[in-house]
């Protein structure tokens, strides 16, 4: 089998260059430290909202634990362990936005605009 030595047109001949494939994303977000998962779990259980956080993240946690088993992966633990890290971070933002007294009587509940959850 021979290999065409022209370019093909659909790729503008000789103006395009090749950029070498990398099995890693440009810009791959630095895991959680080993000890984030607790630490993380020390500050819900010290959140106002710890008798509906804390269950939560466990059970986040778990069915992330049960999928990076089946996966041989951690990327679904550091998933967790982002998603609850941004969570808490953005809990006071949104504190002072209810506490601001806003009027949101004229928004429509994203369940309602996107339907039932299956």
């Amino acid at each position: 089998m021979s290999v065409p030595t022209t370019p093909h047109r659909a790729y503008g001949g000789d103006t395009t260059q090749e950029v070498p494939m990398s099995a890693q994303p440009e810009e791959a977000p630095a895991p959680p430290a080993p000890a984030a998962a607790a630490q993380l779990l020390a500050q819900l259980r010290d959140d106002r909202r710890a008798d509906t956080w804390v269950p939560a993240f466990e059970r986040d946690w778990a069915k992330a634990l049960e999928d990076s088993r089946h996966t041989y992966s951690l990327t679904p633990l550091h998933d967790v362990v982002r998603t609850w890290q941004v969570r808490l971070a953005a809990a006071p933002a949104v504190d002072a936005y209810i506490d601001s007294g806003r009027d949101e009587t004229g928004f429509v509940d994203l369940a309602d605009v996107l339907g039932a959850r299956r």
